[in-house]
């Protein structure tokens, strides 16, 4: 049963407003147990979605094969944009060896921000003024909770939407398994959607997916010292 905080309208409310609308939903889709839940839920409410992935490393063949496994799941095509963060990872030198940093800091990489990258999904698909909704639980933790009732789940002048704001894990489960939507092979590999170029992430997909860490390896070449830091087996 969804949790509830005063004076924040249920989610299940504001799906059935937003529907009322008629007008499509832009989605921030990270692939994630909450962004599959989201779509789903809107989509039980009859609200159009407009899906968008931020890549955190380009032509990573785990995530482009998921993603069109959700193409195909949800008959829709997903935008596929590179994330903010990897733009930020390159412009901070993370895990680049010397003879990369001038070319990188002449190449001068924007950093855009994620309001800037939902208004060019909005541009580019033709629906200006969409609301972006994402799948962030208040449950998910405290700092998630103490957001929420901050800021609360709709942000009008964000245009910007929790859609399933108050749904406890046990809804998000029952959702996936309700539409017999599978999780994506990362959740084997490390419990969640690929989030990082620690260990926790790199190494497990070392292990199982090793041409998608050459890949990594090709833009961040300096990644295997966490691998040899660790001790872990090369």
């Amino acid at each position: 049963m969804p949790i509830a905080i005063d004076g924040i309208t249920p989610s299940a409310q504001i799906r059935a407003d937003i529907a009322a609308e008629g007008k499509p939903v832009l989605l921030g889709f990270s692939r994630g147990k909450d962004s599959l839940a989201a779509w789903l839920a809107m989509r039980e409410a009859g609200i159009e979605v407009v899906p968008y992935h931020l890549n955190l490393v380009p032509g990573l063949a785990f995530v482009e094969e998921s993603l069109k496994f959700y193409e195909d799941f949800f008959g829709t095509r997903v935008v596929n944009l590179p994330h903010p963060t990897f733009y930020r990872w390159l412009n901070a030198f993370v895990f680049q060896p010397p003879e990369r940093c001038a070319i990188i800091e002449a190449a001068q990489f924007p950093e855009p921000t994620y309001q800037e990258i939902a208004d060019a999904v909005r541009d580019d698909t033709g629906h200006p003024g969409a609301w972006n909704a994402d799948g962030v639980r208040a449950a998910d933790s405290p700092n998630r909770r103490m957001a929420m009732v901050t800021h609360g789940p709709v942000r009008e002048q964000l245009r910007r939407v929790s859609i399933v704001w108050d749904w406890r894990i046990a809804d998000v489960r029952e959702i996936l398994a309700r539409h017999s939507c599978p999780l994506p092979p990362e959740y084997e590999w490390f419990g969640r959607s690929f989030d990082g170029l620690d260990h926790r992430f790199t190494d497990p997909i070392r292990r199982h997916a090793p041409e998608d860490y050459q890949r990594i390896l090709d833009w961040f070449p300096l990644t295997d010292l966490e691998v040899f830091r660790r001790g872990l087996q090369r």
